[in-house]
C-alpha cells in the first residue's frame, strides 16, 4: 500500500495595534488576502470530526473554557459566520481560518522530501496573505509556525497518514504509544517556558506541544488533548482505510525534524502492519511526554509497566531495530530515514547539543545559550522569549531560524524554488493532482469540493467525482489522460473509467 501523508498547521499571528478580540476576524481576513486563485466552496457537510475509531460517535467535543468564554464574547458572536474563510488550491491543498488561526494543509504525498516541499510551500503562501493583509490594513503582521501563545493557549500541527483498516484499534494504540510519547526528543521544536501549570515558569523544554497533552486516547483536539488522536475520518474508502491522525507533534521550521517526524511515524505504521508489536508498555505516557519534554539534564527515563526505568532512545531504538529487519532496501526514503534515525540516536546518547544542525529544539537551545551568555542574562529574561518566538517567525528577513539556514548553521533538504513550485502544483502523482486539475480548469464548474470528493456542472448536468478509492494505486497514467482534457464531461468521465478499470 501507498501510505499518503499531509500535514495541516496552524499559524499564530499578531496584528500591530489589534486587540485579542479582534484576532479572528483578521484571521478569516488573512485567509481571504490570499492573492492565489483558488476555490471557495468546501463542503464541510463531508467531515464528521466527532466519529471515533473506536467504533462510536461522540456526543460533543471538548472545549477549553477559556475559549468558550472568548468565543461568547460579543464582538466574536457577532462576527459569526463571517469567520468561513476556506480556499482549495491549484496545488490540491487547502487554506482555511481554523478557530481564529490561518491553516494550511499540504496536498497528500507519498514521498518525504515532496512532504517538506509542501509544507514549505503552505509557509510562503500563508506568509504572502500576511503580506497583502498588511498592505491593506496599514499594519505589521508577524506569523509564527509554532504551537503555542506562550499565554496558555495552543494550537496545533496534525498529522495524518493513510492506514490499513484490517488492522485492529487496540494494535495500533498499543504499537504507537511508546513511540508517539518518546519521539520528541528529535522532532521537538522547543520553548523557553512551561505552561499548563497555574504559574508558568521559565526553563527550557524541547517539546511545544507536551504542555497541552493530558490524554493517552481521545477524540478530541481542543482540549484535554490526548498522544493518539482516535478520529475516525478517513477521506477514503471506510472499508479499506483509517486516517491516522496525530496532534501531539510540534510544527517544525527544519526540514530534517519534519521529514523525521513524518518519515519514522511512517515506518512505525510499516512494523504494527506487518504484525509487529514492541514489547514496552510505558506506565503513565501522559507523564512520560512530559517529564521528557522537561528533563533539564536531557536524561529522557521513562518508567515502564513492569517497574523497569528506560532511556527515550532505548524505546526509539526498539522501532529502529525492528524495522533494520524488516524494512531495510525497502526503498531509498525508507533507507535514509533510518540511517537518520540511528545517527541522531547516537549522537542524542552522547551529546544532544550535537544534533543542533537539525532539530529545532537543539538549534534553538544553542541560539538562547549564546543570547544568555553574551548579555548575562537569565532564561527569564523577557528578551528570550521575544527570540524564542523570533525562531519561528515566516518573514526570512526577521526569522532567527532563517539566519541560522542562511549562515549554514541548519541543514536544508529543500531548496527555495522547489517549495515555490510546490505552490502551483502537486509533487506527487496522487489525487491531490486530479484536485488541483479540476481547481485549475473548472473552478466555475465545482459546486463543492472536499478531500474525497468534488461535484462538476458538465454537459450531462452534475457529476460528483469520488476520489475516495484514488489513494492506493499508481495514478500516472490516469493523470497523464486528464493532462490532456479541458472538457470537464471527459474529465469526470475519464475518472469513472478508470475506477471501473480498477485503474
Amino acid at each position: 500500500m501507498r501510505r499518503l501523508v499531509g500535514l495541516e498547521t496552524e499559524y499564530g499571528f499578531t496584528v500591530e495595534g489589534l486587540p485579542v478580540s479582534q484576532l479572528m476576524e483578521a484571521s478569516a481576513e488573512i485567509v481571504r488576502s490570499c492573492p492565489l486563485d483558488g476555490v471557495r466552496k468546501w463542503n464541510y457537510s463531508l467531515e464528521d470530526p466527532r466519529r471515533d475509531m473506536r467504533g462510536f460517535r461522540a456526543d460533543r467535543l471538548q472545549t477549553d473554557p477559556n475559549d468558550d468564554r472568548f468565543e461568547q464574547s460579543s464582538t466574536v458572536r457577532a462576527f459569526g459566520q463571517q469567520a468561513v474563510a476556506d480556499r482549495v488550491l491549484s496545488n490540491g491543498g487547502r487554506l482555511y481560518n481554523d478557530h481564529g488561526h490561518p491553516e494550511y494543509a499540504t496536498p497528500e504525498t507519498v514521498g518525504l522530501l515532496s512532504l517538506v516541499a509542501a509544507d514549505l510551500a503552505g509557509e510562503q503562501i500563508v506568509q504572502q496573505c500576511a503580506q497583502t493583509y498588511s498592505k491593506n490594513v496599514g499594519a505589521e503582521v508577524r506569523v509564527y509556525k509554532n504551537n503555542t501563545d506562550y499565554h496558555g493557549a495552543s494550537y496545533g500541527c496534525h498529522e495524518s497518514y493513510l492506514c490499513r483498516r484490517d488492522v485492529e484499534f487496540d494494535r495500533l494504540l498499543a504499537g504507537l504509544i511508546p513511540f508517539l510519547s518518546t519521539r520528541q526528543i528529535f522532532t521537538g521544536a522547543g520553548k523557553a517556558i512551561i505552561e499548563g501549570e497555574r504559574r508558568p515558569k521559565a526553563a527550557f523544554q524541547i517539546s511545544q506541544r507536551a504542555d497541552f497533552i493530558s490524554e493517552i486516547a481521545s477524540v478530541d483536539t481542543l482540549y484535554r488533548r490526548p498522544i493518539f488522536n482516535t478520529r475516525d475520518e478517513p477521506h477514503a474508502d471506510a472499508a479499506q482505510y483509517r486516517r491516522l491522525h496525530v496532534i501531539c507533534g510540534d510544527a517544525n521550521r527544519s526540514h530534517w525534524a519534519t521529514a523525521m517526524k513524518v518519515g519514522t511515524t511512517r515506518i512505525a505504521l510499516d512494523l504494527i502492519e506487518h504484525g509487529w508489536q514492541p514489547k514496552i508498555e510505558i506506565r503513565d505516557p501522559v507523564r512520560a511526554i512530559k517529564e521528557i519534554s522537561r528533563d533539564q539534564q536531557f536524561a529522557w527515563t521513562v518508567e515502564l509497566s513492569n517497574g523497569q526505568k528506560i532511556r527515550a532512545t532505548d524505546v526509539q531504538r526498539a522501532y529502529l531495530s525492528e524495522a533494520a529487519k524488516l524494512l531495510e532496501g525497502q526503498d531509498k526514503e525508507t533507507d535514509w530515514v533510518m540511517a537518520e534515525w540511528e545517527r541522531c540516536l547516537d549522537l542524542l546518547d552522547d551529546d544532544p547539543m550535537r544534533l543542533s544542525d537539525r532539530a529545532d529544539w537543539a538549534a534553538k537551545l544553542g541560539l538562547l545559550r549564546l543570547y544568555m551568555d553574551s548579555d548575562g542574562v537569565e532564561l527569564s529574561d523577557p528578551m528570550i522569549a521575544a527570540l524564542d518566538m523570533e525562531y519561528h517567525l515566516l518573514n526570512p528577513t526577521e526569522s532567527l531560524y532563517q539566519a541560522l539556514v542562511d549562515q549554514g548553521q541548519l541543514l536544508a533538504l529543500i531548496s527555495d524554488e522547489t517549495a515555490q513550485s510546490s505552490i502551483s502544483e502537486a509533487m506527487d502523482a496522487t489525487r491531490a493532482k486530479i484536485r488541483g486539475l479540476a481547481v485549475q480548469r473548472f473552478a466555475d464548474r465545482i459546486v463543492w469540493i472536499s478531500w474525497g470528493r468534488l461535484r462538476l456542472k458538465t454537459d450531462r448536468g452534475e457529476r460528483t467525482i469520488n476520489l475516495e478509492r484514488l489513494v492506493d494505486p499508481d495514478l500516472t497514467k490516469l493523470l497523464e489522460t486528464l493532462q490532456g482534457i479541458d472538457d470537464p464531461t471527459a474529465f469526470a468521465d475519464a475518472i469513472a473509467d478508470a475506477l471501473r478499470s480498477q485503474l
